[in-house]
């Protein structure tokens, strides 16, 4: 049931900003998207469940903006500021967001988790029991993501530069993300002088061979 999932999900979604995870009730999620709670239970099994396939949504929906970030037709320098920028502004923007890129974890949010084994008969379900990808995990990935964009239009072909610079774009952007301050085209300009100078210098470590 797809469109109850999402129901759901934005239920819990609207619950946790008015309240710590631990005041959210199942039946009170259930109640606000106009489902039953045995519907909710089908979907989730539990509210550590209901809690990983949140986190996980929010994650992927991370994810896909930064894919759209560097699908613009644009240089590369170009589309790792666009990512950093969307970084910085989903961090600002989402709470779990936040937290699943720094690893900082309220007593407010819901404590990542992952299930042993997953039973559920829902494969959106079996994915989020699988859990979300710790911060250094989710930098990797989000590294690749520019890695296969810039790549496969042609764009700069030393690899090690280029994944330096992807790198070193999304470190600019966790750093606002951990201490904000400053305007976001302030922190855009940063990533662009960051960038060029991965793509163009020696390696950060060439100095100490």
């Amino acid at each position: 049931m797809p469109a109850a999932r999402e129901s759901l999900l934005d239920a819990a979604y609207t619950a946790l900003a008015r309240r710590p995870w631990a005041g959210v009730r199942m039946v009170d999620v259930a109640a606000v998207a106009g489902v039953s709670r045995q519907t909710l239970y089908n979907e989730f099994g539990s509210k550590d469940g209901l809690a990983r396939a949140l986190l996980r949504r929010e994650t992927d929906a991370y994810l896909r903006g930064v894919e759209r970030a560097l699908a613009q037709a644009r240089d590369p320098v170009d589309r790792l500021a666009a990512v950093s920028a969307w970084t910085i502004g989903a961090a600002r923007d989402n709470v779990l967001v936040r937290a699943v890129l720094t690893g900082f974890w309220s007593e407010r949010l819901p404590t990542p988790s992952r299930a042993a084994v997953s039973s559920s008969p829902v494969p959106a379900q079996r994915r989020a029991d699988a859990g979300v990808p710790s911060p250094a995990e989710l930098l990797v990935q989000v590294r690749d993501r520019a890695m296969a964009a810039l790549t496969e239009r042609g764009r700069p072909s030393e690899t090690e530069e280029l994944a330096r610079a992807c790198e070193s774009a999304v470190r600019v952007a966790l750093s606002y993300v951990v201490a904000p301050g400053g305007r976001d085209e302030e922190s855009v300009q940063l990533v662009r002088r960051v960038v060029l100078r991965s793509l163009s210098g020696p390696s950060p470590t060439a100095g100490g061979r």
